[in-house]
């Protein structure tokens, strides 16, 4: 990691990468925005308790309680393990959990780190969490270091004009809908990425270059999703990284 709060990493087929890490503070923000939609769910709760009438006012206290904590720790769960490693927070501030290596997240993964978070919160103001970020190079709290996860921020970027590499090109894929949904449920953005950034650049690389970087590439894509035959026959590394890149990004 270097002065820019960025991660490098390589996959095991070779392939490098910078993952921008998300800062004590913007996590911090992000989980404030949390607590409010947490609050807010509580609050629901409590009103149906409070509606049905049928509890004493000691029974739903104690389970209002028991709502309170049940929401916080599923809310985390339920959402960084549907939405990819996002929550509300996260997904309005730009935030990501992933997995320490880049590789897929794992439910394991995100029971762990927000079952810690009650540690992390200590004392208060996610104190313990907070200053175990600031002095850990991967930016990590508790929860995170014990489940090896990270977590990233995604940089707004200009929206690339896709027409300049896809126009015109026949994409093999389309023939098969049911792989390529499944291509765009199982690619990572940051993959996602680095095969069009590949594509935006490929003018600037000597050819020796230029053909290595995109069967490394395309030999990494292909193992997310195999397609049947028929659809990689006679086709180039480069020509099926563009491929991916359009069913990805064009849908």
């Amino acid at each position: 990691m270097n002065r820019t709060n960025t991660l490098q990493l390589t996959t095991p087929e070779g392939i490098r990468f910078s993952l921008n890490l998300a800062g004590p503070i913007t996590r911090f923000l992000a989980f404030m925005i949390d607590i409010v939609c947490i609050q807010a769910s509580v609050a629901i709760v409590n009103t149906v308790l409070g509606i049905l009438g049928i509890l004493s006012a000691d029974i739903a206290m104690g389970f209002s309680i028991l709502a309170s904590f049940v929401v916080q720790i599923g809310y985390g769960i339920a959402l960084e393990w549907l939405w990819r490693g996002q929550t509300i927070g996260k997904k309005l501030l730009r935030l990501r959990v992933m997995d320490e290596q880049g590789l897929a997240l794992q439910f394991s993964q995100v029971v762990i780190r927000n079952l810690l978070r009650v540690v992390d919160q200590l004392p208060s103001f996610f104190l313990v969490g907070g200053l175990t970020a600031l002095i850990n190079r991967k930016s990590q709290r508790l929860g995170d270091i014990a489940a090896r996860t990270i977590v990233t921020r995604s940089i707004p970027v200009t929206e690339p004009d896709l027409q300049q590499i896809l126009a015109g090109k026949f994409n093999s894929l389309r023939d098969h809908p049911h792989l390529t949904a499944r291509l765009r449920q199982q690619i990572s953005p940051q993959e996602a990425d680095i095969a069009l950034q590949a594509l935006l650049r490929r003018n600037s690389y000597e050819p020796a270059a230029r053909l290595e970087l995109f069967t490394e590439i395309a030999a990494h894509l292909k193992s997310i999703v195999k397609f049947p035959q028929e659809a990689t026959d006679g086709v180039s590394d480069e020509q099926y990284v563009r491929n991916v890149v359009d069913v990805v990004f064009k849908g």
